[in-house]
């Protein structure tokens, strides 16, 4: 069969789609502002189907698993590696951040400071406490999980409901197999949806850009530059040596996600691409069980973008301030942040209340310095979010691998681009709303 048209390409139209967007915005600020119902109502199509999808992964990835040692297995094995990838990542957003000092030029006048704009973050970081964190994982109701559309409530929900399928075993067979046809329904509902890709990036870019302006990447280009850097860094080196490590490649590994990564960086959030990265990951050759156990996971806990950035905002607020921080005070405050960014993914807002909380245990460094990220947050989440991406697909394939559960002939072959002879994953359908035999890697 002929290659499918150049023109029907999810990754060229997103590509396309950005540059409208960002054209849009520049030349027309307010008519560009104006887009953003597009971008926001991608989003809140693709978190509807979020939970249903993870819900179904993750109790199928656990009745498929065979025993429940296993999947308490998986699960240890996950936070091991989220913990080490974090911890790294912050300090790697530390050193860049103290060795660079982005901060140091910039200077800021306190008084000058919107500092009602960060208040709502410094009331909402009072909060922000461990038991808060644990208590917000647990949902009032069973539907409540679903409609709240905290990933951590579904994903507690979903391991429960695997779990009691798992030991139930023959009883709820026809019950599996109906979660089973479920979950047919929500990735073909996904491919529906990604469909409108193209129409979020640009609503959402060109919001943006009409929204904040050229001129605000400027004014702190430094700190934007410097976080981009400790992303490229990360991606590259560290998780460059890690997928080396298993046996595979971090380039060909970017370029099989390379659609998920244009559409994060459209709608600046990971999770527009959750339920494609899943499916995704089972086709490249990860085990079912593990899919649904480290990605849902993975966004709660392994936010490798977000902790580099975390890290290098606190600092450049405590380097703009003149504030000096010592060795141990530095040490101190990446110790801090190890335990306040696990409740990020929990809490409405969360980086800037982690931020918040975090500060506020350094008193000498002033709150409201957080003002000055307001107006760029914007344009670093989407190398956060691309980072985070990236980090949990990397994740996904060393918990497989580490598990003996990753089909490396298999992802060998689908990441040379080779072709594969069966459909064993999902129905073609699912793969691309523009999918094609033709299509097959």
């Amino acid at each position: 069969m002929a290659a499918q048209p150049l023109y029907k390409s999810l990754y060229l139209q997103v590509i396309v789609a950005i540059a409208c967007g960002i054209l849009l915005g520049y030349v027309a600020p307010e008519q560009g502002a104006a887009m953003q119902p597009l971008g926001d109502g991608f989003i809140k199509l693709v978190k509807m189907v979020i939970g249903p999808v993870v819900f179904v992964t993750v109790a199928l990835g656990i009745a498929h698993t065979g025993a429940v040692r296993d999947v308490g297995r998986i699960g240890l094995r996950a936070l091991v590696y989220f913990e080490g990838m974090s911890t790294l990542a912050l300090v790697i957003g530390l050193v860049l951040v103290t060795t660079l000092e982005p901060g140091r030029h910039v200077g800021i006048n306190l008084s000058a400071l919107d500092t009602q704009s960060v208040s709502a973050y410094a009331e909402a970081s009072k909060q922000l406490s461990v038991t808060e964190f644990i208590l917000n994982i647990v949902p009032t109701t069973f539907v409540g999980a679903f409609t709240q559309g905290e990933i951590t409530q579904v994903l507690l929900v979903s391991i429960l409901v695997g779990l009691a399928l798992l030991m139930l075993g023959e009883r709820v067979r026809p019950l599996v197999h109906l979660l089973d046809q479920a979950s047919a329904v929500c990735f073909a509902i996904v491919g529906l949806i990604m469909r409108l890709a193209p129409v979020g990036a640009f609503g959402a870019m060109a919001y943006t850009i009409g929204r904040y302006g050229i001129g605000t990447l400027l004014s702190l280009g430094e700190l934007m530059a410097d976080v981009y850097l400790a992303c490229l860094f990360f991606v590259f080196v560290v998780l460059g040596l890690v997928t080396a490590a298993i046996g595979t490649n971090i380039w060909r590994v970017l370029v099989y996600i390379r659609e998920e990564i244009l559409i994060v960086l459209g709608t600046s959030s990971s999770e527009s691409v959750l339920p494609r990265i899943m499916e995704k990951l089972e086709r490249l050759g990860c085990d079912k069980s593990v899919v649904g156990l480290v990605v849902p996971t993975g966004y709660s806990f392994n936010l490798d973008g977000t902790s580099i950035y975390m890290s290098m905002a606190a600092m450049f607020v405590a380097q703009a301030s003149g504030v000096h921080l010592s060795l141990g005070a530095e040490f101190s405050l990446m110790a801090i942040l190890l335990l306040t960014s696990k409740g990020a993914a929990a809490v409405t807002g969360g980086g800037f209340i982690v931020l918040a909380a975090t500060l506020a245990a350094f008193p000498s460094i002033p709150m409201t310095g957080l003002a000055l990220l307001l107006g760029v947050d914007r344009f670093m989440s989407e190398a956060r979010a691309i980072t985070n991406l990236i980090g949990n697909t990397v994740a996904t394939l060393v918990v497989a691998r580490w598990e003996g559960t990753l089909d490396m002939t298999r992802v060998r072959r689908v990441l040379a681009g080779g072709r594969i002879d069966d459909d064993a994953v999902r129905p073609p359908l699912f793969v691309s709303p523009t999918y094609k035999e033709s299509d097959k890697p």
